[in-house]
């Protein structure tokens, strides 16, 4: 091996599979952007962000690891949820949980 190297497997990685999933529709009604990260409890995000809450409840963005998606002032987007997985608790962030989420 050379230091630095990458060994990669051949074939496509599917991220999720199998985990319950939702989409919602997201609107950025403040005047500032806002980044969400991968892993950050989606119904805790920003309140400038409108969306059912109470739906995401539990779910975090369906993205990879390390990434982000950014709302533009005004901006409206479908978002694409997945279930948390592990003991499904959440505690700090906004918080509104701060123990187990149901589901």
């Amino acid at each position: 091996m050379i230091p630095g190297e990458y060994r990669l497997m051949s074939g496509t990685i599917t991220i999720n599979e199998g985990r319950p999933t939702l989409s919602l529709d997201v609107l950025n009604t403040g005047d500032r952007p806002i980044q969400v990260g991968s892993h950050f409890h989606f119904a805790e995000v920003n309140s400038a962000l409108s969306f059912d809450r109470r739906a995401a409840r539990g779910f975090r963005l369906d993205i990879p690891a390390g990434t982000a998606v950014r709302f533009e002032p005004g901006d409206s987007r479908p978002v694409h949820l997945v279930a948390l997985a592990g003991a499904r608790r959440v505690f700090g962030l906004a918080g509104e949980t701060n123990g187990p989420v149901q589901g």
